[in-house]
C-alpha cells in the first residue's frame, strides 16, 4: 500500500528530516570526522525507517515531487543570480582546467560502464546507464534517455536508471566528506575552532553592505541582515527567472538541444543579475540570493532522500550493482589522484574533490552540500564555490550529452 503524501506535508517532512539531520551530525562525532552532509545524514536515517516500515508492514510512501523540483530550480537560479561576469572571468584558467578534468572523467566513466557490461553479458548500452547517463546526469538526464536507449535494446532503462541515479545520489553524498578529510589530513591543516568560526560569521554579518559574492553558499549558518523589501525584490526575480525556464524548456524540447529545465533557470539568472547591475546600476542585495539558495538547497536535498525507496536498490541485479561499486571506487581514486592533483594539491584543490564527488556521481546539490561540510569545519574556498556550481550546473551537462551522443552512436 502506498500512501500519498501531498506538497504541504511532503515541505513538513523534509524540515523535519532536516533537523533530524542536524542533530545527528552535532551529536554523532563519526559523521562530524568524515564531514558527512546534514541533509544526507537525516535523509539516509528516514529512507532507513522507510524501508523498516515497508519490509515489515508493506505501506511505503509517495511525496509529491514538484515541489522538490521547484526548489531545485530555485538553487540553480541562486546559482546564476550570484554569479556577474566579474566573478565568471575571475575563473579563469582553473575553471577550464576543472572542466577539461570533468570531460576527462565523464569519458572515463563510460568506458568503465560499457566495458563491465560487457563482460557481464549485458547490453554495452546497460553500460551508459550506470555510467555517465544516470551517475554524473542524475534523475532527469536518465528519464530522458530512457526512451531511447529501450528503443536500442534495453527493455528496462527506465527503472534501472532511476534505481542508479538514486545509488548515485547517495554514494556522492557519502564519499566527498571524507576524500577531501583525507587529503586535508596529508596536508597537516586543523579544523577551526568554534571561536574561529563564530568570528567569521560575525564579521560577514556585521558586513552591511549586502555584497557577499565571494561567500555564496560558504557558510550557510551565518547571520544575514535582510529585510521584508530585499526578499520581495529577490522572490521577484527568482519568479522571473523560474518562468523564464518553463518557457525555455518547452521551446528546447521542441526545437533546440533539449537541455535539463534548471540549466534554463541558471542561465536566466545570470542574465538577469548581469542585466540589472550593469544596464540598471541595481543594488544586487546577495545574502537574500544566498538565504534562499541555501534553504532550497537542503530541503532539495531531504525531499531527494525522502523519495529514496532502498528497496528498489536492494533489488538491483548483481551485475549491476558490481558496476555501480565499481564506478564509486573509480570517482574516489579519480577525486583523489585527478582532480586534486590537476587542480593544485592545495585546499582548494581538495574542496574542489569533495565538489566533484557531488556531481561525478549524485548532483550538483550534492557536490555543494560536501562542500559546505568541508568549509564549516576547515574554513572556506573561494576559488571552489566559484567553479564547482558553474562546470556542475551547466558546462557538465553540455559535455554529457555530447560524449554520450558519441558512445551512443558507436554502440547501437
Amino acid at each position: 500500500m502506498e500512501i500519498e503524501v501531498n506538497s504541504y506535508y511532503t515541505l513538513i517532512a523534509a524540515t523535519m528530516v532536516l533537523l533530524l539531520g542536524k542533530a545527528m551530525v552535532r551529536k554523532i562525532k563519526f559523521l562530524r570526522d568524515f564531514n558527512i552532509p546534514e541533509p544526507v545524514a537525516g535523509g539516509l536515517a528516514a529512507a532507513a525507517a522507510l524501508l523498516a516500515l515497508y519490509s515489515f508492514g508493506g505501506v511505503s510512501f509517495g511525496f509529491q515531487k514538484p515541489l522538490q523540483d521547484t526548489f531545485m530550480l530555485i538553487f540553480f537560479t541562486s546559482i546564476g543570480l550570484s554569479a556577474d561576469f566579474s566573478r565568471l572571468k575571475a575563473g579563469g584558467v582553473p575553471l577550464v582546467v576543472f572542466t577539461a578534468v570533468v570531460g576527462a572523467f565523464i569519458l572515463l566513466q563510460n568506458v568503465v560502464g560499457v566495458g563491465l557490461a560487457s563482460m557481464f553479458g549485458l547490453h554495452p548500452m546497460t553500460g551508459l546507464i550506470t555510467g555517465s547517463i544516470t551517475l554524473t546526469g542524475g534523475h532527469g538526464t536518465a528519464a530522458g534517455w530512457a526512451p531511447d536507449l529501450m528503443k536500442y535494446g534495453v527493455p528496462a532503462a527506465s527503472e534501472l536508471g532511476m534505481a542508479s541515479a538514486t545509488f548515485g545520489l547517495v554514494a556522492g553524498g557519502l564519499i566527498g566528506g571524507p576524500v577531501a578529510r583525507r587529503l586535508i589530513n596529508k596536508m597537516g591543516r586543523k579544523p577551526l575552532s568554534d571561536e574561529e568560526v563564530n568570528q567569521a560569521d560575525r564579521q560577514c554579518a556585521s558586513d552591511d553592505s549586502g555584497k557577499n559574492t565571494d561567500d555564496v553558499f560558504e557558510h550557510a549558518e551565518q547571520t544575514r541582515l535582510i529585510t521584508a523589501t530585499s526578499a520581495i525584490e529577490t522572490l521577484a526575480m527568482f519568479a522571473a527567472c523560474l518562468s523564464f525556464s518553463e518557457i525555455m524548456d518547452g521551446i528546447d524540447k521542441q526545437y533546440l538541444f533539449d537541455l535539463p529545465k534548471f540549466v534554463w533557470a541558471l542561465f536566466g539568472g545570470v542574465v538577469l543579475r548581469n542585466v540589472l547591475v550593469m544596464g540598471f546600476k541595481f543594488n544586487m542585495f546577495d545574502r537574500a540570493i544566498d538565504v534562499f539558495g541555501n534553504a532550497s538547497l537542503s530541503l532539495f536535498l531531504a525531499m531527494a532522500l525522502l523519495n529514496l525507496k532502498l528497496w528498489q536498490l536492494t533489488g538491483l541485479a548483481g551485475p549491476v550493482t558490481i558496476i555501480l561499486l565499481v564506478q564509486t571506487v573509480v570517482m574516489i581514486l579519480y577525486a583523489t589522484y585527478a582532480t586534486y592533483v590537476f587542480m593544485g594539491r592545495d585546499y582548494d584543490a581538495a574542496v574542489l574533490a569533495a565538489g566533484h564527488c557531488g556531481f561525478g556521481l549524485g548532483a550538483t546539490p550534492t557536490a555543494v552540500a560536501n562542500m559546505q561540510s568541508i568549509t564549516e569545519r576547515f574554513g572556506p574556498s573561494h576559488k571552489a564555490f566559484l567553479i564547482v556550481p558553474l562546470v556542475g550546473a551547466f558546462f557538465v551537462d553540455i559535455i554529457n550529452a555530447l560524449i554520450l551522443s558519441g558512445f551512443v552512436n558507436f554502440l547501437k
